[in-house]
């Protein structure tokens, strides 16, 4: 599965009953609580990593990839904007990129 096809299940299950689909429910329940579960799932991915539980890692990036995409559906922000936010920000290194700015000092 890609993080594409990821983003058009989101859609369709977005699309149900909040009585059949926990993905219309978190999203009828509003963006904040959406973004609360992003920053729970988060803090368990981080969890995760720093005890060198690789298991737990894996299913905690795999509910955090899902939570930030049902809030990316909840801000209509479709996938590839931020594929293209990435695209611009690896187009130089992050030198070559410093080095382009000019002194604000």
């Amino acid at each position: 599965m890609t993080l594409e096809d990821l983003e058009a299940r989101i859609a369709q299950r977005a699309a149900a009953s909040p009585e059949e689909s926990y993905t219309a429910k978190l999203i009828a329940r509003g963006i904040n609580k959406a973004a609360q579960k992003v920053g729970e799932e988060a803090t368990e991915a981080v969890i995760a990593a720093v005890t060198g539980d690789r298991t737990e890692l894996v299913k905690e990036s795999a509910d955090l990839l899902y939570h930030l995409l049902v809030v990316l559906k909840a801000a209509d922000i479709p996938l590839r904007e931020v594929m293209s936010e990435l695209d611009r920000r690896t187009a130089q290194t992050g030198l070559a990129e410093k080095a382009s700015r000019t002194d604000q000092s």
